[in-house]
Formats: C-alpha cells, structure tokens, sequence
C-alpha cells in the first residue's frame, strides 16, 4: 500500500507537470489567436466561469448568473446579440476540450512510467519468476481479445479534427511552440460539427481513419512484440487481437443501415486494407532491390494496386500470402534474409487482417425478425394473418427444416424487406472480404428460442443451404427477463438436433452476448451487473454440460452506467466460474478516440484486456464468491433495484427527461445517423428510449442517475440492521463488488447537482429532483464509508485531477445550456435560437466528459 501511494504521487507530480502546467500554457495562447467573431471571448471566459462556480455555490439559478455576466461585464443589451456571444463561448469551450485532449494524450507515455497497470512486459517477467513458459504460451495460443467499435451518436470528430488533434499532440510532445500556434489557428477555423448529419458511411470512414492510422500498426507492433518475447519457437495466433466493426452493420433502430450500405462499408474496409499492404510494400520495396524478387515483388504490387482503385477487383488472402512467401524464400536461399524481419512483419499483418481488417458484425432487433417472418409465412400461405396462428412446435419446424419461397418485392414491411436483402446479400460480402471478414449475426433484445432460430429461418430462405450457413447466431440478452430466460433458451437450442449439428461446424463454439446499457435502464445499475455475472456464471455451466465452447460478448458503453468504467478491472475481477477464452467487447462512442485514439493507448488498453483475462487463468487465487457473500450482494441488488424501480414508476420521470433534461436535442444534433429513440411512437416510453440519450441526457444534467442510483438506499438499509460490516468486507474482500464501487464513485464524481439546485423548487419537478439529490448525497456518504475513502476515487488521483479540470472547462457551456432549457420552458420567442443552443452545447460536454455516453 506504501508502494502504491508512493506511485500515485509520482503519477500525479508528472500529470500536473506534463498535463496541467502544460494545458494552461497552451490556452493562454488562445487569448491572441486571431479566430472571427472571437474578440473578447477568451478574456471573459475565465470571468464566465469565476461568476458560474460562486453563482452554482451561492445556490444562484443559471438564468441569473447569465444575467449578472451581461450586466456586469458586458454592454450587451439587445437578447440576440446575447444569444450570439453564448455560441461562441461555446465554440471556445469545444476547442479548449480538444487542446486538453491534445496534451492528456501527449503525457499518456510518461504517465504510464508510474502506472501499477500490468503490461505485456510485466506479464512476462512474472512468467519468468514462475517458470511457467510452457503454461503461457498453451495459453497465449488460443486466447484472444476482440475490441468491436461501434458507431454512436458520440464520436463526432472528423478526419480533418482527429488529424489537428494528432499534430498538437506531437507539437505539444516536442514542445514546438511556433508550430503549436499555427495549428491551434487551424483548429479555430476548421468546423468541430457537422454540417449535415452523417450517413452510417460517413460514420464508418471516420472509424476507418482510425483502422488506417492507428489500428494496423499498434496490432501489428503488438502482435511483433509478443511473438519476440513468449520464448517459443513458432508463435502463430493471429487472433491475439481482433478488431470487430458495426457502423454499416448494425441496422438496430437504425433505418438509414441498408444492404446496400453494408455492402459499401465492407468494400471500404477491404480497400482500405489493401491501401495499407500497398504502403508497407512500397517502403520494403525501396530496401528489396535485388533481381530475384522483383518479380513476385512487382506482381504482389501491382495486384493490390488495383485492388485498391478497383472495388470489383479482388485480390484473396491466399494469393497474398502466395506471393510474400515466395519472396520470403527467395530471401532467405539467395540474399542472406536480408530485410527479412521487415517482410515478416507484414506477413504477420496479412495473416493478421487477412483481406478484411475488421469483422463487419450485423445486429437487427428480434422485432423485426418477427415482423419479417411473419411476412413471408403470410405471403406464403401457411399463416393468414399472425404468428399465433402456430405452435410453437409447428413454427420451428418451418424455420429449422421446411423450404418456404417468397418474392422478396412483394413484403410490404420496408424494414424487414431491408433485413431479408441483407441476409441474402451477405454470401457476396463473404465472397468479396473472405468469410472471416463478416460472419456473426447478433440478435437485439433476444428473449426467447425464436429469437435465434428466426435469424437461422431467415438465412435458409434467403437461399442459404443448411449445412452451408457459415454464420455465428448471436443472441443479445440484455433485459432483466432476457437473462432470466436465457439458460432455458440456451438448453433447448442444445438440445435441437439442427441447430446442434449447425454448431459442429462453427466449431462447437457459441457466443452469447450481454447488454449493459439496456440492462441498467432496465434493471437498475448493480441488480444489472449482478444478473450479468450470474448469467455468464450460469451459461457457462450449460455450455460446459452440452461440450460446447461459451464466449462471452460484453455490450459496454463509455460510462459505468453502460458497462464502462475500468475494463481491466472489470475483466480482473470475473468469477472463476466464468469461462475464460476471449474478452469480447463493444468501444463505444468518444471512447474510441479518448481510449483508443492514439497507438500507445491503443496498445496499452489491448494489453490490459490481454493480462486481465490471462491472470485470471495463470496467477494468484481464483476469484470466489461464497454462498453468503452471494446472497449479500443479492439483497444490495434488489434493494437497490426496488429504489430504482419506485423512480422510474414515478409519475414525472419520464417528463422531467422530456422537459428538463437535453434528451430529445440528441436526435437534433448532427452527430449520428442512427435516431434517439426505437419506433414512432408520439407518447415516449422508457422501452423506446435509447440507452444511449437516456445515459447521456443524465449526463448532461451532470445527475448520472444510472450509474448509482439505488446503492445509497441499500448500503443504508442494511447499516440500519447493524450490517454495515458486512458490506464493507464486500468492498474489501470481492474483487467484482469493488469494481462496481469504484465506477459508481466515478460516476458520482462527476455528478454537480448545484448546475439544477434552482429545481428545488420547481413547482411541477420540484419533489422529483430532491429525490434524485437526496439518494446522490446517500450514495456518496455511503460509499465513502463503505471504502473508508475521505473523497471518492481517492486511490485514482490522476483521474481525479483529469475529472477536475475537464468539469472546469465545461462549467461555462453548462451554465449556458441550462441558462437556454429555463428559456424554453417559459416559451420565450427567440425558442428556436435557444434549442439551437442546447443543441450545440451537447458536442463540448460529451468530449468533454469522454465517456458520456
């Protein structure tokens, strides 16, 4: 504990050195830059945010610390011109997000210098000390993480943004002020929104920037480094690493998702792919000169030239491979392996990404599987109106053997129309990419057995033969009465003859996925995370009775009421009885550029996924938890669920989102294709709502209801029975227990519940919000004693630091924004410019808080 206290603090003397002192360096600098319409701004910011953190103090509402900034330090009079000056602090406030972003990212080497985390290097120098080589490399063979992003509505930044964030970062690394003035000129001239709302392509190329610039190297530098270092002569799991991809695939609530569009995005990832072979070919072609290679060597080149500006030529992933062995063996019998180490490195990235770079996932809600099946039943005479007409017995008959024909132009349900020529279409994409490049199918809001056999149906219709789906069915449990349901599901797909001989030839492997983000709304924060534990606990018992092989897909999200918070951590702390062959898990929103976005983050958080998941198996003791701690951490989870529920049966919660909060602004903002909300319903329902406004809009409110609410009441409830002591041997003693403290003490730590304390006294929210503060100021008190902390996230004092200046920064734009909600709810008539501002001040806090959403 010594150690570690002496580490924080060297952490925390860097972090203010390299991050801090730098950060305000730098933003001084703004206060000359030249930007239009930016006179005065960045001299009255500082003024905006004194008068915000006293006025937020003082109980001041912010439509009155806006008032008293006018009058006070101003001439502006006239409400427009008021108006006007707001959006531009709030263009100021974006771009001081993006500098601090700049410099975090630029100290993240040093910091790292100080870290107690577990990298590969660790990893092996541990092995070392046991003598374990053989063990490990048995391991490291088959184990595998799979980092899937996602494309929602909170990773924004363009190309053209990410590239200026990339040049501060190195202008700020190598201290070159006169170049770091001309880019911050750039950055304050260069648009940080879009001007239309992106398309799903659109949103995949700006990921794909990302794969290109970033991804193939740090995989590759990574797969080199292990592979160097894991004392075994040949070293060839190629799936140590594996990027998953859903922007153009994940049509869930999305309509804009077409086939045709899938099709696009996969031919996009293949051609990218083949930009980034052509390149390192280029540089190796410069140090190959020898006569003997130049044939195969010319070939190769030419052939991915064209693969790159042809999208109907094809090169395969054999051929490639054909040609770099054949140079690798002239190499090695004619020029003494000269250069040798070069060409393996990209034969490694060949084996690595094969013709695909990512797997292009496809995910559609259960719903509209429904909808399409009933479709083609109806049309095909054996229904006349509904599904209900069959037995259930009946009906999985039809979907596991029967041949059904249709005319796809004759469904009337455009969705589902959509959903069936997706699936038609996807042989062509496995023809174009390879089948690894697109080969698991996920099932939204899976509840039941036809949620997996209806995708199975689907796919024999559209013309795939039985024993040729070459396809992994993936349900999504991610409600309460999803998990509860789902080793029943699980036993009787088991136990059906096709579908058993279906998962012989995906290798007696089957991937379950579990959702977070729906889970939470849903179930509440830790009744959620509880049920997802015990249903991973208890899939891979069935999965183990049946000789089937159970991976785990984990649907997270940015922000510990989604799934987030510390993945390490998370994975560090599962349950021995949780199986252990790949960490499979969604990186959401601005979480892929603000955990992800540079190489060394990037190989720093694969390599906490790889030693979490890989300690579990190979070091110290296996986490347990007793019958007693078990029914503990039940009664906690349905005490604070029974809160959580009460809250959302509560007559205004779903108005003061409607009303109060930034929720339907989500839709409005250009920063996603995919709509805020499931269907067109005019009345809105918590079903509906998207996890993503619902966790975001608590976020912007800085309440972040989801990611605590409940844990106050229950830790109470039971310090009132005397057990307190329990609780804290809980915190103490079960690794998954802590880590959930630990997000929900971040999830409160960025909570400011002065930003609405002029609620109080609303007349309508007013009661409503005081339940909200009281449990906040319960679960903080609760958890700082539980923990023994004096403040909470005491033992991360480098992210509480970071936490700290990004809530500074941002307090003006929230001012501001909940400055424009009062103004829109007394129907003021300049609305439409105050909407606009709510709107826009969405963009800075999300970046701002980086994992909001």
């Amino acid at each position: 504990m010594v150690t570690d206290k002496i580490q924080q603090d060297k952490r925390l003397k860097e972090f203010k050195k390299s991050v801090t002192n730098r950060f305000n360096i730098y933003n001084s600098l703004f206060l000359s830059l030249p930007y239009a319409d930016m006179e005065n701004v960045s001299m009255l910011v500082p003024l905006l945010f004194d008068q915000c953190e006293k006025g937020l103090a003082n109980g001041e509402k912010p439509q009155e610390i806006m008032e008293d900034f006018f009058a006070n330090f101003t001439d502006l009079k006239d409400e427009k011109e008021r108006i006007d000056f707001m959006f531009r602090i709030i263009q100021y406030v974006e771009r001081q997000v993006v500098l601090f972003d700049s410099v975090e990212d630029a100290a993240f080497p040093k910091l790292q210098e100080y870290t107690d985390s577990l990298s590969i290097n660790d990893y092996f120098e541990l092995v070392d000390q046991h003598k374990n080589w053989d063990k490990i490399a048995k391991k490291l063979s088959s184990f595998s993480a799979r980092i899937v992003l996602t494309a929602h509505p909170t990773q924004f930044y363009s190309p053209a943004i990410l590239d200026i964030i990339k040049e501060l970062r190195n202008q700020i690394d190598e201290n070159r002020i006169d170049d770091l003035d001309l880019t911050m000129q750039q950055l304050g001239l260069t648009s940080l929104i879009n001007t239309d709302k992106p398309t799903p392509l659109d949103e995949a190329k700006n990921i794909i920037h990302l794969l290109r610039n970033t991804y193939y190297n740090a995989i590759g530098e990574l797969f080199d480094y292990i592979k160097s270092n894991i004392h075994v002569a040949t070293f060839d799991n190629y799936d140590i690493i594996k990027l998953g991809f859903w922007p153009g695939g994940d049509r869930d609530g999305n309509p804009f998702v077409t086939a045709k569009i899938t099709q696009q995005v996969a031919d996009e990832l293949r051609i990218t792919l083949m930009k980034c072979y052509y390149n390192e070919l280029k540089v190796l072609r410069g140090k190959l000169t020898f006569k003997g290679v130049q044939k195969p060597l010319n070939a190769l080149n030419g052939s991915l030239y064209r693969a790159m500006f042809q999208e109907n030529y094809l090169i395969s992933y054999p051929e490639i491979v054909e040609k770099l062995e054949e140079i690798k063996r002239i190499l090695i019998e004619d020029y003494h392996s000269l250069h040798l180490d070069g060409l393996n490195r990209l034969l490694d990235k060949v084996h690595i990404f094969k013709t695909h770079f990512a797997v292009l996932d496809i995910r559609q809600d259960h719903s509209k599987h429904y909808a399409a099946v009933e479709s083609i039943l109806k049309q095909s005479g054996h229904i006349v109106s509904s599904l209900d007409e069959l037995s259930d017995q009946a009906l999985a008959k039809l979907l596991l053997e029967e041949h059904v024909t249709f005319k796809m132009h004759a469904i009337e349900d455009e969705v589902a129309r959509e959903t069936l020529i997706n699936i038609s279409n996807l042989k062509e994409i496995q023809r174009r990419n390879g089948e690894d490049g697109c080969n698991r199918y996920i099932i939204s809001n899976s509840e039941d057995i036809f949620a997996v056999l209806f995708v199975f149906g689907l796919f024999r219709w559209c013309g795939w033969r039985t024993d040729e789906i070459t396809f992994d069915i993936i349900p999504l449990f991610e409600t309460m009465k999803g998990m509860e349901a789902s080793e029943s599901v699980m036993q009787t797909l088991f136990d059906t003859p096709v579908y058993r001989e279906h998962l012989g030839r995906r290798k007696d492997t089957h991937t379950m996925m579990l959702g977070f983000s729906d889970g939470t709304k849903d179930g509440g924060y830790l009744k959620a995370n509880w049920s997802i534990l015990k249903t991973k606990e208890t899939l891979s018992k069935v999965c183990r009775k049946n000789g089937i092989k159970a991976l785990f897909f984990d649907g997270r999200g940015g922000p510990p009421a989604r799934g987030g918070g510390k993945t390490h951590r998370f994975y560090a702390a599962q349950t021995k009885d949780v199986a252990n062959h790949e960490i499979q898990l969604t990186i959401q929103g601005q979480t892929i550029t603000s955990t992800y976005g540079t190489k060394e983050q990037f190989i720093h958080n694969a390599e906490q996924m790889l030693t979490a998941g890989l300690t579990n198996n190979l070091f110290g003791k296996e986490h347990v938890i007793s019958a007693a701690q078990r029914k503990l951490i039940e009664e906690l989870s349905e005490l604070s669920f029974e809160k959580y529920e009460a809250l959302k049966e509560h007559d205004k919660f779903i108005p003061y989102l409607e009303h109060r909060s930034t929720l339907k602004y989500y839709g409005k903002a250009n920063i996603g294709s995919r709509p805020g909300k499931r269907g067109n319903k005019k009345q809105l329902t918590l079903s509906d709502l998207r996890a993503i406004s619902f966790v975001g809009s608590w976020s912007q409110l800085k309440q972040n209801v989801p990611g605590y609410f409940g844990l106050g009441t229950a830790i109470q409830t039971l310090k009132d029975h005397g057990r307190i002591n329990e609780v804290k041997g809980l915190y103490r003693d079960i690794p998954f227990f802590r880590a959930l403290m630990h997000n929900s003490m971040m999830a409160l730590s960025k909570t400011n519940f002065n930003l609405t304390s002029y609620l109080r006294e609303d007349g309508e929210f007013g009661e409503f919000w005081n339940i909200l503060h009281d449990e906040y100021q319960l679960s903080k008190t609760m958890l700082l004693q539980i923990s023994g902390s004096k403040v909470l996230m005491e033992n991360e004092a480098v992210s509480r630091e970071s936490v700290k200046i990004r809530e500074k920064i941002v307090l003006p734009l929230l001012v501001i924004q909940q400055n424009a909600l009062y103004h829109i709810a007394q129907n003021t008539e300049l609305k439409a410019l105050y909407e606009k501002i709510v709107t826009r001040s969405l963009y800075g806090n999300i970046n701002a808080s980086r994992n909001s959403a």
